[in-house]
């Protein structure tokens, strides 16, 4: 199933809506919008296995292009609207995208992209034009609303979020499918795991160029349900949205729930929460103390799963299972575990070291990047891969993740993970956001650092500091506590709730001069 069978069932069904200003894009004007922008596709020469690209906030567009590439056998590139025309070039360029099609929103970023990409030919700009451009309401209305003679299946190919380098393009092998054979295997899983049907309304509160949450609304739209879409997040109005449009599904990261929980509780409690049946979270590990918090508020209705754009492997935990096994992010549902010390030796029960997923074949390859696809390999079976997580197993075969690799810090040879105190210190009431790294340390190599954002309201002293310091030493091991904390207004972290650490690391170990493109 796809729109095209929703707009012959359910035409005038809201397929999106806008929570924002209301709008909405019934599944009859999806599925015509997405058929004229592929008609325009196939007109200027793209094929099957050729490359598109959309630079766009969240907006009502963005469905129609993902759907106009996705039955065109396209693949498309979502680019992070947040980055600076270089950064937004680069994968432009890389992803060799033919076509790109962004907003009047973004034309400070996007006037400036055609430098960077010689080989697009194609620049469509929606609710208005910036020089360089044509406007792509009159661009699509020259092709008419019919459906291509042939539709086989595309797919994403999308770019590593780039919090410790270049981001790196993440390509699978084409679909053998027809778009009409079957909703695709993410809206497998939202039928199996979560119960989605074609009465599903989903609150989406993320920005969609991320690979969840465009996904998630691909599967959706797949299955007939409703899209509600956040222009961006906001604790109030996604929880006004969930009582305005009775949405039974959702998904989140983690701060966000942090986000919500500082809330004062009667401004919380005001909502109407009743229909909402399922809250689906990842892309970063949520602290205990916060997913408790979470249970507590909204009920055995929370899930878990684990996994990375590459799609190299899959973890889900249900509600019972965390609450039998805390901490956990699940087991396998896609691929295998194995854990492996630093030289690829498996690991026993219990013990931490670097997470692998097992596969029939290596399900991915990074784009023009042989040597970084080998260094996710395991170095004796190719079709082992890790995306830099570490963890360990239980007894029981659930995952537990202790942190990324990247950001251990080794202290007068002791290893320790930033996530664990992280988890602690943003229980903290004045605590609103927390990174913990290690900094330079004469003697013991690194000491560790806590880098904190403080709650609306509070100040920061040295008072405060002292206040963070000792509250660490009650919860974690005294060699764990961090030696100081400095302060930031805001951390670097995306909406996605990836934290750009290595930008606050470079501050403390001199590399003035390095940013992350």
């Amino acid at each position: 199933m796809y729109p095209g069978t929703w707009a012959e069932q359910t035409p005038d069904k809201a397929a999106v809506i806008d929570a924002g200003s209301g709008e909405q894009t019934t599944y009859r004007e999806l599925n015509d919008r997405s058929n004229q922008l592929a008609q325009l596709m196939w007109d200027k020469g793209l094929r099957p296995g050729d490359h598109a690209a959309i630079f766009m906030e969240n907006n009502l567009r963005y469905f129609e292009v993902m759907w106009a590439a996705l039955r065109s056998g396209l693949y498309l590139t979502t680019i992070n609207r947040y980055l600076t025309d270089e950064e937004a070039g680069y994968i432009l360029d890389n992803c060799e995208a033919r076509v790109l099609i962004t907003s009047h929103y973004l034309a400070d970023v996007a006037g400036k992209l055609h430098q960077f990409a010689p080989h697009c030919h194609t620049w469509l700009m929606t609710d208005g034009v910036a020089d360089g451009y044509d406007a792509y309401e009159d661009a699509i209305a020259q092709y008419p609303a019919e459906k291509l003679a042939d539709e086989p299946a595309g797919q994403y190919m999308l770019y590593s979020s780039g919090t410790t380098g270049r981001p790196k393009g993440v390509i699978r092998p084409p679909a053998k499918r027809k778009i009409h054979e079957d909703a695709g295997p993410v809206a497998a899983m939202q039928k199996n795991l979560w119960g989605v049907t074609d009465s599903s309304v989903y609150l989406s509160p993320a920005p969609l160029y991320h690979s969840a949450p465009l996904s998630f609304c691909t599967g959706i739209t797949a299955q007939g349900g409703t899209v509600i879409m956040l222009p961006k997040f906001d604790e109030l109005k996604a929880l006004d949205a969930i009582e305005q449009y009775k949405v039974t599904h959702s998904q989140w990261v983690p701060t966000m729930f942090t986000r919500m929980l500082k809330m004062p509780a009667e401004q919380r409690g005001k909502f109407d929460l009743s229909s909402h049946q399922v809250a689906i979270h990842a892309a970063a590990p949520c602290p205990e103390g916060i997913k408790r918090q979470m249970f507590d508020w909204w009920g055995p209705i929370i899930y878990e799963y684990y996994g990375g754009t590459e799609l190299n492997g899959l973890t889900h935990c249900g509600p019972q299972d965390w609450l039998d096994h805390p901490g956990t992010v699940g087991k396998p549902i896609l691929g295998k575990l194995r854990i492996c010390d630093e030289d690829g030796n498996e690991l026993p029960t219990g013990e931490a070291g670097l997470v692998y997923f097992e596969m029939p074949f290596m399900p991915f390859q990074y784009h023009k990047e042989p040597g970084k696809t080998k260094d996710s390999q395991h170095p004796k079976h190719d079709n082992w891969s890790a995306l830099g997580d570490v963890g360990y197993v239980d007894g029981d075969g659930f995952l537990y993740l202790t942190d990324r690799a990247t950001f251990m810090i080794i202290s007068g040879g002791v290893n320790i993970y930033p996530q664990e105190i992280e988890d602690a210190i943003i229980l903290h009431d004045k605590v609103a956001d927390i990174a913990v790294i290690g900094v330079p340390n004469e003697e013991m190599g690194e000491e560790v650092k806590a880098v904190v954002q403080l709650a609306p309201g509070v100040e920061a002293n040295d008072e405060v500091a002292a206040e963070i310091l000792a509250y660490a030493r009650e919860h974690i091991a005294h060699y764990k506590c961090p030696r100081s904390v400095d302060f930031m207004d805001e951390l670097p972290r995306l909406p996605t709730g990836k934290l750009y650490k290595r930008l606050i690391k470079d501050r403390y170990w001199g590399k003035t001069d390095s940013r992350i493109v």
